[in-house]
């Protein structure tokens, strides 16, 4: 057994950013991956689970559901095997949430808040060629944004090829460590500071509690 967790596990995954005593490292990871973009100062854990008015429709499960102090919405989705159709299937999940800010009665305008949805793809699919894809609803013509009601990024793990020494930011570091986790004996010595020693705590086995530890194994 090694003496990090495996982050893309569904326990592994979860324990680190899925959970509000580590709400902190969940931040940090939104800030880097969408800097430029929203800046994130707190947010809230939701309901993961979306049920349907109907029978006919199907209910929805986010790996991590959340919203932002200034009311946005995110979804993180960690996807190992490949799906043919899984970006389309992150369409269809961040379009239930834009749904689901409806509300009963004529008083509701459509003031609808932004639903980021965040994807991580780490499967060996050939179908894109560049590490991180963002997608806006953008105007043809102008390349302005026409509608700030979502945003959608895809980061494809297996691009990424560097070591440690070549990250020229916290965004390569953390998909750097995110990747390399599992294979690590230590916290590198380039990592010294209070949010990454936290992660590495979080990520050592041997601080998880039987329980814990039982589902972890399971989902390995």
């Amino acid at each position: 057994m090694s003496k990090y967790i495996n982050p893309f596990t569904d326990a592994g995954f979860k324990r680190i950013f899925g959970c509000e005593v580590n709400k902190d490292l969940l931040i940090d990871f939104l800030n880097q991956v969408l800097k430029g973009h929203y800046a994130i100062t707190d947010l809230t854990f939701l309901n993961k689970e979306r049920i349907p008015e109907s029978q006919e429709f199907r209910a929805v499960i986010y790996d991590i559901y959340c919203q932002t102090d200034k009311g946005e919405s995110i979804i993180v989705e960690m996807q190992n095997a490949h799906q043919s159709f899984f970006k389309k299937r992150s369409l269809y999940y961040v379009a239930r949430a834009i749904v689901d800010q409806g509300e009963p009665g004529k008083a509701w305008n459509y003031d609808i808040k932004t639903v980021v949805g965040v994807f991580l793809l780490n499967d060996d699919s050939k179908s894109d060629t560049k590490l991180k894809t963002d997608v806006m609803l953008k105007d043809v013509d102008t390349n302005d944004v026409a509608i700030d009601s979502l945003f959608m990024t895809f980061i494809r793990l297996p691009l990424f090829k560097k070591a440690l020494g070549e990250c020229e930011n916290d965004f390569e570091r953390w998909i750097y460590v995110l990747k390399n986790m599992e294979n690590l004996e230590r916290m590198p010595a380039t990592l010294q500071n209070d949010l990454w020693e936290k992660l590495f705590e979080v990520c050592d086995v041997r601080n998880m509690s039987r329980e814990d530890y039982d589902k972890y194994e399971y989902s390995l």
